[in-house]
C-alpha cells in the first residue's frame, strides 16, 4: 500500500526522533536515512542501527544504497528482519561520497545495472521494493529509466524531479515526474518542491502521482504534514503554528532525541533541526549562536524556554 503523504529519507535527519515527529502530525509514510549495502554486508553496528524501526512509525521502509546485485542480494532478507514494510532503493542522492561509488543517482547512467539491482532485492525478500530516482544525471532520462526498474520488479517509484547536476538548486521539473507516471502502471510518488499544503495538491492534480514526498520543506516544520492532511480532507489550511508552537516542538524534539541517543550525542545532532525551528522568529541569528554552544538537555531546555516567554 502506498500511502499519499510521505517524509523523505534525509541522511543526519529523518533518525526515528524526527519520523515519530512527523508521524504524529498525519505522515503516513516514514524510511529511514539511507543504509549502506557494504556496511551491512560487512556487519558494520553503525550501519545496522540506522534501521531500528519503532511500532509506532509503521508502517515504515528502510532505505539502502548500494550498486553490486551480489551484495544486494545477500542483505536483502537481513534488512527484511528488522520489519519494514518496504526496502527502498536509493538511486536518487547527489552526495560526491555516494555517486564517486557508482551509487545513488549515478546509476542513473547505468539502467541496466539498475534493473538487476532491483531484481536481486525483489526475488531476495517477500515485501515489495521500490526505488527512488531522480529526473537523470544530467538530462530527463526518468520515464525510460523507471520502466526498467518496473520490468526488474519494483513495486512503486519516488521522482525527484531535479537531475544530478542540479543538486538542490533551481525548480524541480513535476513534467518530469507526469512523465513517468504515463510511462509505468506502478504506483509513482512526487517529490521535489512541496513547501505548502497547496503545493502538495498542485503536485498531485498536475502530475496525476499517486502521493506526495516532503523532503526540505519538513525541516524545522513537521507541522507541514498536518497542513497536507487538513487540506487534502477539507480544502483549506486553518492550523498555523505559531512561534512558540516552533518553540515548544524544539524543546519537545530535543528531549526525545536525548532520551533515544543520550545527551553526549543528542544535543550536537538536535542543534541544527533547533535552528530550522526557530528561523524567522524574532532575534534568531542570537539564539541559533547560543544553542551552538550548549551542550547539556537542561540549558537547551532553559534557553528555549526563555525564547518562548520573551515572545509574549
Amino acid at each position: 500500500m502506498i500511502s499519499r503523504i510521505n517524509l523523505a529519507p534525509m541522511a543526519g535527519v529523518t533518525d526515528l526522533t524526527f519520523r515519530l515527529i512527523c508521524k504524529s502530525f498525519g505522515a503516513e509514510g516514514l524510511t529511514t536515512e539511507m543504509v549502506s549495502a557494504k556496511g551491512l554486508y560487512y556487519k558494520d553496528k553503525k550501519t545496522a542501527s540506522l534501521m531500528k524501526l519503532d511500532e509506532r512509525e509503521k508502517p515504515a521502509s528502510i532505505q539502502i544504497f548500494g550498486s553490486e546485485p551480489e551484495i544486494i542480494a545477500q542483505i536483502a532478507p537481513i534488512v527484511e528482519s528488522f520489519g519494514p514494510s518496504a526496502i527502498d532503493i536509493n538511486m536518487g542522492c547527489p552526495m560526491p561520497k555516494i555517486v564517486n561509488n557508482g551509487d545513488g543517482s549515478a546509476l542513473m547512467k547505468n539502467p541496466e545495472l539498475a534493473g538487476k539491482i532491483v531484481r536481486a532485492a525483489a526475488d531476495s525478500v517477500k515485501i515489495p521494493v521500490t526505488v527512488k530516482i531522480r529526473k537523470g544525471w544530467d538530462c530527463d532520462t526518468a520515464a525510460e529509466f523507471a520502466k526498467v526498474l518496473e520490468a526488474n520488479g519494483a513495486a512503486a517509484v519516488t521522482v525527484h524531479g531535479r537531475t544530478r547536476e542540479q543538486f538542490y538548486q533551481g525548480t524541480a521539473d513535476w513534467d518530469t515526474i507526469k512523465s513517468v507516471k504515463a510511462a509505468v502502471k506502478i504506483p509513482v510518488i512526487g517529490n521535489g518542491d512541496i513547501f505548502t499544503a497547496k503545493d502538495a495538491e498542485r503536485m498531485l492534480g498536475y502530475t496525476g502521482c499517486d502521493g506526495v514526498m516532503v523532503g526540505r520543506g519538513a525541516q524545522g516544520n513537521p507541522f507541514i504534514f498536518r497542513q497536507i492532511k487538513e487540506y487534502f480532507e477539507t480544502g483549506h489550511v486553518t492550523y498555523m503554528p505559531t512561534f512558540r508552537d516552533k518553540i515548544e516542538q524544539a524543546i519537545e524534539h530535543t528531549k526525545m532525541i536525548c532520551e533515544e541517543k543520550g545527551e553526549v550525542r543528542g544535543i550536537p545532532e538536535v542543534r541544527k533541526h533547533i535552528a530550522w525551528y526557530i528561523k524567522g522568529i524574532p532575534h534568531s541569528a542570537e539564539l541559533k549562536t547560543r544553542v551552538f554552544k550548549i551542550t547539556t538537555l537542561s540549558e537547551m531546555v532553559e534557553v528555549l524556554e526563555a525564547a518562548s516567554k520573551h515572545l509574549e
